[in-house]
């Protein structure tokens, strides 16, 4: 087996090399890598390894880049000081990973985990799981709005995103209603807004409704599967979560 190891702090490739000769098997060091340009290129003038041990960050930025310019084909275990939140996609997405600094027996274990699944692992199936993986990585640290600013008569207030109750749209203009039940019109869409609020605190109920989860008083099983919720501030309108987003909904609240 050959290996590429792409780590920019020189203590950590080298315990790396180290460990895997520890291992006892047969494992061929390719080279050692510390950017992503000089990854780039090397992937770019040479075979496909066997394996690629891959540091997150790298001195020029997150080892991400590298994708985006070569089409990786070869496993990637990847080692990191993230925690286990932050490393979830990497989990689902590729071979395993190492969380920093790398014991011995974990180190074995991914390289056990490696030698069942490359017999099965194509090509194409590689470079589809870590496309993946880094859209979720960019998912899951997307930043959100914190405040919108809105217009009132001659002047123009900020509007904490933490103090939207909700959002609506009527006679195709968008109105927000804060926690204390003042009412702005706001020169987005709700396409545009869905888009810009964090998703942990805001859902999108229906074409007409985006709600956050702070101003939910009561939900109530309403005709044809769907749901009806009191807001507080009350709306003027009736709020239907509509039949296809309630399970989707429910796990919102629940979660």
């Amino acid at each position: 087996m050959n290996a590429l190891i792409i780590e920019d702090e020189q203590h950590a490739a080298q315990r790396l090399i180290n460990l895997l000769h520890e291992t006892g098997r047969k494992i061929e060091i390719l080279d050692t890598l510390d950017s992503i340009e000089s990854s780039i290129k090397w992937l770019k003038e040479n075979p496909d390894p066997d394996v690629i041990f891959l540091d997150i960050q790298l001195a020029d930025g997150l080892s991400f880049a590298i994708f985006d310019q070569v089409e990786v084909k070869s496993p990637v275990i990847f080692a990191t000081a993230y925690d286990e939140y932050a490393i979830k996609a990497f989990e689902i997405n590729s071979i395993d990973y190492l969380l920093k600094p790398i014991k011995q027996e974990r180190l074995e274990a991914s390289l056990e985990k490696l030698e069942k699944l490359r017999p099965s692992l194509s090509p194409d199936e590689i470079t589809a799981q870590l496309q993946n993986m880094i859209l979720d990585y960019h998912e899951r640290n997307k930043t959100y709005r914190s405040r919108f600013l809105v217009n009132k008569a001659d002047t123009m207030i900020p509007i904490a995103a933490e103090d939207i109750a909700f959002l609506y749209t009527e006679d195709k203009v968008v109105f927000l209603i804060t926690r204390d039940n003042r009412k702005y019109m706001i020169n987005y869409s709700l396409d545009q807004l869905e888009k810009q609020l964090n998703p942990i605190s805001f859902f999108r109920v229906n074409r007409q409704f985006i709600v956050a989860m702070r101003s939910i008083h009561k939900i109530h099983n309403y005709f044809n599967y769907k749901l009806k919720i009191e807001l507080v501030p009350v709306s003027e309108q009736e709020v239907i979560v509509s039949r296809q987003k309630v399970a989707e909904f429910k796990e919102w609240l629940d979660h």
